[in-house]
C-alpha cells in the first residue's frame, strides 16, 4: 500500500519544504504527497521521482510560479562546466531551480539545472553547461523553470492541483521543449489529472522520449505558447477530457514523432490554432473533440518532407465551427505530403462564409474525407481517395517492441 504524507499548511510555506518531503518519500521507495489548501508563491521547480504521486485539493490548492530574475553572467563560460560565474548572486539558494543562456544560444543549448551552492560571485549547477556562453553575447542566468519536473522516472502521478505561470512576472521565457509548466523528460506511467494551469510564459504541458503517458480532466489555458505538446519520440500516450484554450500558438502540438496517441473528448478554442501535427507524428486519433473560434485553421497538418511525412491518422466525430476566420484561413490544412489520412463523420460549419473547409497541398494524397455537402473543398482529384485505408492507430493499438526501440532504457 502507497504511503501517504498528509502536509499541514505550516509544513508547506515554501516550495524547498515540499521538495524535502518528496525527496524524503523518494528515498523510502515512494508514496502520496498530499498538499492541503494554499495558496503558494514557489520559488523553484518541484522535482518528483519514481513512485511519487503529488495530490492538492483541486482549485484550493494553488501553485503560483515567482516572478523571474535575471543574473548576468561575469563573463564567459565553457560547455560541460558544472558552476557558473555571476555578476551577482542577491537571492539565490541552493535548490532553486535556474537556466542558463546567451543570445546566440537557445532550445536545447539553453541549460536548466538546479543550484547546488552559492560562494563568492559563483553557483554550482546539478548539471553540466549544455553549451559555451560568450561574454560578447548577454549570458545570463535566469530563474525560470518548469514548475513541476519529472526527468528518467516512472510510476509518477500529479493531480488535483492549479498551477499558476504568473506570466506577466515572467518575462523570460524557458527553450528548447523543456519550457512547459509541468514537463516529463525520458520517463513512463505518468499521470496529470484534474489539474488546472494557466499563464505560463511557454506551454502548458510539454514531455520529450516518454512512454505510457495519461492526461485527463486537465486544462490548459492562456499561455505564451502552446497549451499540450506531447514531445520527441512520445509514443502510447492519451490526453482525454482536457481543454486547450487561450494560447497564443496551438490549443495542441504534436511534436516530432509523437505516435500512437489518443485525444479524446477535447475542446480547443482560441487560440492561434486548434491542433498541429507534422513531422513522423503517425498512427494518431483525434476523437470527439471541439474546434471552436481559434484565429486559424482548428486543425493544420504541418508541410512535411519525405521520409518523415504525416501519415496513417484517424479524426473522427469531431466538431470545426468559426475556425479560420481571424486569419482567413480553412477549417482544416492539409499539407506537403500528407498521406492515407482518415477524416470521418466530422461536422464542419461555415455557415454564411465562403472560405474552404478544407483545403490540400497538391502533393497530399489516399485523404479519405466523407461528410462534406455543401462544403467548399480546395483539392486535385489525387488528393482523395472513396476507399478509406486500412491501419492500426491510437494508443495500445497492435504495438510491438519497434514502436519503442528510440526511447531510451
Amino acid at each position: 500500500m502507497e504511503t501517504e504524507y498528509i502536509l499541514l499548511e505550516e509544513e508547506c510555506q515554501s516550495a524547498e519544504q515540499i521538495q524535502n518531503v518528496i525527496n524524503m518519500a523518494s528515498e523510502q521507495g515512494g508514496g502520496q504527497i498530499v498538499l492541503p489548501e494554499l495558496n503558494l508563491t514557489i520559488d523553484r521547480g518541484l522535482r518528483l521521482y519514481s513512485n511519487i504521486t503529488l495530490k492538492g485539493q483541486g482549485d484550493k490548492t494553488i501553485l503560483r510560479k515567482a516572478a523571474s530574475k535575471t543574473y548576468p553572467l561575469s563573463g564567459y563560460h565553457n560547455y560541460g562546466m558544472m558552476d557558473v560565474p555571476l555578476k551577482f548572486t542577491d537571492g539565490l539558494k541552493p535548490g532553486m531551480t535556474v537556466s542558463i543562456h546567451d543570445d546566440r544560444t537557445g532550445g536545447f543549448a539553453e541549460t536548466f539545472a538546479a543550484i547546488t551552492w552559492v560562494e563568492d560571485g559563483w553557483v554550482g549547477i546539478d548539471a553540466p553547461l549544455e553549451s559555451d556562453y560568450h561574454q560578447d553575447y548577454q549570458p545570463e542566468l535566469n530563474t525560470v523553470f518548469p514548475m513541476i519536473y519529472v526527468h528518467n522516472s516512472e510510476n509518477v502521478t500529479i493531480k488535483d492541483l492549479l498551477l499558476d505561470g504568473n506570466l506577466g512576472e515572467n518575462l523570460v521565457q524557458l527553450g528548447g521543449c523543456r519550457g512547459g509548466c509541468i514537463y516529463f523528460a525520458k520517463s513512463s506511467n505518468i499521470t496529470v489529472d484534474n489539474v488546472k494551469q494557466h499563464h505560463f510564459n511557454a506551454e502548458g504541458i510539454s514531455f520529450q522520449m516518454c512512454s505510457n503517458v495519461y492526461v485527463r480532466n486537465s486544462e490548459f489555458t492562456s499561455n505564451s505558447s502552446n497549451g499540450m505538446h506531447p514531445g520527441a519520440g512520445s509514443t502510447n500516450v492519451i490526453f482525454e477530457n482536457c481543454k486547450g484554450e487561450n494560447n497564443n500558438a496551438c490549443g495542441f502540438f504534436f511534436c516530432v514523432r509523437a505516435n500512437h496517441i489518443d485525444v479524446i473528448n477535447c475542446r480547443f478554442s482560441n487560440n492561434n490554432i486548434g491542433i498541429s501535427i507534422g513531422e513522423r507524428d503517425c498512427f494518431n486519433i483525434i476523437e470527439n473533440c471541439k474546434f471552436v473560434d481559434n484565429h486559424n485553421s482548428g486543425i493544420i497538418i504541418r508541410d512535411c518532407n519525405t521520409p518523415i511525412e504525416v501519415h496513417s491518422c484517424l479524426i473522427r466525430n469531431c466538431t470545426f465551427e468559426n475556425n479560420g476566420i481571424v486569419d482567413n484561413a480553412p477549417e482544416i490544412q492539409i499539407g506537403k505530403n500528407a498521406h492515407d489520412m482518415i477524416f470521418e463523420n466530422n461536422q464542419i460549419n461555415l455557415t454564411g462564409s465562403t472560405r474552404p473547409a478544407v483545403a490540400f497541398h497538391p502533393t497530399a494524397e489516399n485523404i479519405y474525407l466523407d461528410n462534406t455537402d455543401g462544403l467548399i473543398i480546395n483539392s486535385d482529384e489525387k488528393n482523395l481517395i472513396i476507399e478509406k485505408p486500412n491501419f492500426e492507430c491510437g494508443y495500445n493499438a497492435k504495438l510491438e517492441p519497434k514502436w519503442f526501440r528510440h526511447l531510451p532504457v
